[in-house]
Formats: C-alpha cells, sequence, structure tokens
C-alpha cells in the first residue's frame, strides 16, 4: 500500500498539487466530541497529514449516540486516544498527535497555536471557546469554529457565516458579548451553526450515564449524530476547500 493510493479518488477531483499541499498543512482541532470526532475523521481522510488533537475528556455511555469514538468497548478510555487508533488504521502514513489536556487562559501558550496554519474550535466551554477565539485569531492561523449543535434535529438547516453575522446561536451570542467586552478577534472566523432550537423532551440523564466532561455544563441538552457529525464534516470541510482554493 502507498499514499497515492488512498488518496487516489481525492485527487482525482482536486488535482496532484493540492494533494501535496493539504499534506503540508498543520492542524490543531480543540475537542473531540459530538462534533469534533467527525471532524477529525474528515480531515484524515481528505488528506491532511499533520493533526494535533487537543482534549482531556473519556468516552463516557452517554456519548455513544453521537460522538465518533464511543462504543461499549471504549467506554472510560481517553477520546484522543481512541481516535489516534483509529485515524492511524485509516491513514499510517499521517502524523497524529493526541494531547489530553484543557485549553484554557492559563494553558494557552503551552499550545503554540502560531505554529500551526489552521486552527479549529469545537469545544463546549463558553470561557475556555471565547478565549481560544481571541488567541487563535491572533496566532496567524485560520481559525474555524464550532457554534452550538444541541437542540437540534435537522441537518439541512445547518449553516456557515463570519462569526459576527452568526444568526439564532445562543452559544454564538453569549460568546459575542463576552467578546465584546475584552479579546475581540482581530481577524474574521467562519463558524458552522444552525438557526433550529428544539427543546427537551425527555427526563434527566441517568446518573451512571453522566457523561463527566471536563466542565460543568449548567444544563445537559439533547443531540443527535446526524446534526453533530454534518457540524464536523462542514469544519473539514472548510479547511479542505480553503487550501485547495489556493491552489485554483
Amino acid at each position: 500500500m502507498e499514499y497515492n493510493e488512498l488518496f487516489a479518488r481525492t485527487e482525482l477531483l482536486i488535482g496532484r498539487e493540492a494533494m501535496q499541499s493539504l499534506a503540508g498543512k498543520k492542524v490543531i482541532l480543540f475537542g473531540v466530541g459530538g462534533v469534533g470526532s467527525w471532524c477529525a475523521e474528515g480531515l484524515i481522510r481528505s488528506g491532511i497529514m499533520h493533526l494535533t488533537m487537543v482534549d482531556s475528556d473519556r468516552v463516557a455511555v452517554a456519548n455513544s449516540n453521537r460522538q465518533l469514538p464511543a462504543t461499549t468497548q471504549t467506554i472510560g478510555e481517553l477520546k484522543v486516544d481512541v481516535l489516534k487508533k483509529r485515524l492511524k488504521e485509516i491513514n499510517p502514513f499521517a502524523t497524529i498527535t493526541a494531547v489530553p489536556e484543557i485549553y484554557n487562559a492559563e494553558s494557552s501558550a503551552s499550545f503554540r497555536l502560531e505554529e500551526y496554519d489552521y486552527v479549529i474550535d469545537a469545544i463546549d466551554s463558553l470561557s475556555h471557546k471565547a478565549h481560544l477565539l481571541a488567541a487563535a485569531s491572533e496566532s496567524g492561523a485560520t481559525v474555524f469554529s464550532s457554534m452550538g449543535a444541541a437542540l437540534k434535529m435537522d441537518p439541512q438547516q445547518i449553516r456557515v457565516a463570519e462569526f459576527w453575522k452568526v444568526r439564532g446561536c445562543k452559544l454564538a451570542s453569549a460568546l459575542r458579548d463576552r467578546l465584546r467586552k475584552g479579546g475581540k478577534p482581530q481577524r474574521p472566523i467562519l463558524c458552522v451553526y444552525s438557526e433550529e432550537r428544539l427543546s427537551n423532551k425527555g427526563m434527566e440523564a441517568l446518573p451512571d450515564a453522566d457523561e463527566k466532561g471536563s466542565f460543568h455544563k449548567a444544563q445537559t441538552n439533547g443531540t443527535m449524530v446526524q446534526v453533530t457529525a454534518v457540524f464536523g464534516f462542514t469544519l473539514s470541510g472548510l479547511v479542505i476547500q480553503d487550501v485547495v482554493g489556493m491552489k485554483n
């Protein structure tokens, strides 16, 4: 097996020069849950050869409805480790780095964002997300971000817009309020979002299905894979289209 064999159908569509450009880009992805895990798969299956994944969480039972690394066999394992194994099986030639840590104001400098061509935000914490968007926009990297994917069922309503033009998303609104007070992004950031907003209809999650994430959520909302996966694949598509666009 050779590298060219893996991506023959991709090269047929975008050409060899674009494939070579994809192979040279360095991408760092923050968060590999319901959105980020599918983004990681989309990147590696499209020819990205240098991917760093950052997430401190472990697979929990309640991740199973929407997160790529979650199966009955991986419960309790670090999500980044499960994904790294899978992605290396897809493309053993790729350099994939798994970082089981939390991004926040204190740890930000350790990630050396300026060394990457693309920074992808797929984290949930409002404060961590706001800091990442501000820091990444100053790094020189191109930044793409996921807004809220919960309380949605219709993938046909998923859209892309610049951060300040996203409408109908409570997370985006809260982020803008926070960033207006300080740390406003210095460059445009394309975001994946949906204006759809449903309501929870079921009971609270069972205690033994607690996702035990890296931060406490004020409320747990329903999510489904047909939305979170499309969010993730759209993020990966933004990277690929940006790189390919440079070569066309």
